[in-house]
């Protein structure tokens, strides 16, 4: 158990011995007429409560309020036993009913101090704060309440600084798993890119060869078709020999034409024969 509700538990022991003393001076004032079954139900059951019988308590303080349901005294610490049984929530609603059934501001303040206790004891500290500063509005004096709302409030304070933490932690590193998811789908995204890229580079290189390979031949068959068209624009590169074979047959044709006109002058003219009709 640990000490806020240890803390809690003997403040409820006292609360008992205090109702349980209001209890015996309203019998005390009851001694003149008739006393009351519910009373005597009440003070049976703080003395299991002190004893730690508490399933015995809870039963006396059940018949009392079947008695007198609306017995603030009975409610109160039916809720005590109950919150000692570890029946929390049943322990709420006593307490609860106790402050609406409550005569004096002093009841009232004895029934919210113990309800801001079930919410301490559920670590409920924003409720157990305006629980405790409600019971101070009844009681500005108790000790206990004062305490008891000064722990929770610091209690709220740093559950408060914890979770502002906690999440500050959580965006850091959502941030920085996010950074990692990021530079690892880069990475992934460069790793299926680069060989795409490659083998397109490599593509168009090869594109390029063709296209340059073709334009070549294209060029080729282009200077040979004008070769064929126009002879005299691509003349014919002849050898030294050929060039004197080629000189020589021009002399001995120049020479052949000349002895023939010569022969020819020297022949005597043959006149024409004269036609026949």
């Amino acid at each position: 158990m640990d000490q806020i509700s240890k803390l809690i538990q003997r403040q409820m022991k006292q609360q008992i011995l205090t109702v349980g003393c209001m209890l015996v001076a309203l019998m005390g004032f009851a001694q003149t007429s008739e006393t009351k079954v519910e009373d005597n139900l009440i003070f049976d059951g703080n003395e299991l409560h002190k004893s730690e019988t508490y399933a015995q308590a809870e039963k006396k303080y059940r018949k009392a309020l079947a008695h007198a349901p609306k017995n603030t005294i009975a409610q109160h610490n039916l809720g005590n036993t109950l919150f000692d049984e570890s029946y929390y929530g049943e322990a709420f609603n006593a307490y609860k009913s106790a402050t609406m059934s409550a005569k004096s501001k002093a009841e009232k303040h004895s029934a919210l101090h113990n309800m801001g206790n079930v919410f301490m004891n559920q670590k409920d500290y924003a409720k157990a704060v305006e629980t405790y500063k409600e019971a101070l509005r009844n009681n500005p004096k108790d000790d206990q309440t004062r305490y008891n709302y000064a722990l929770a409030k610091e209690l709220l304070e740093n559950e408060n600084q914890n979770q502002d933490q906690n999440q500050d932690q959580e965006n850091k590193d959502n941030k920085d798993q996010q950074n990692q998811d990021n530079q690892n789908q880069d990475n992934k995204d460069s790793d299926e890119q680069s060989p795409k890229d490659e083998s397109k580079d490599k593509k168009d290189q090869d594109q390029d060869g063709d296209n340059k390979d073709q334009q070549d031949q294209s060029d080729k068959e282009k200077d040979s078709k004008n070769q064929q068209q126009d002879p005299k624009a691509q003349p014919t590169k002849l050898s030294p020999q050929q060039i004197k074979n080629l000189l020589e047959a021009m002399n001995n044709e120049e020479k052949k034409v000349q002895d023939k006109v010569n022969a020819k002058k020297a022949k005597p003219v043959k006149p024409k024969s004269k036609k026949d009709w």
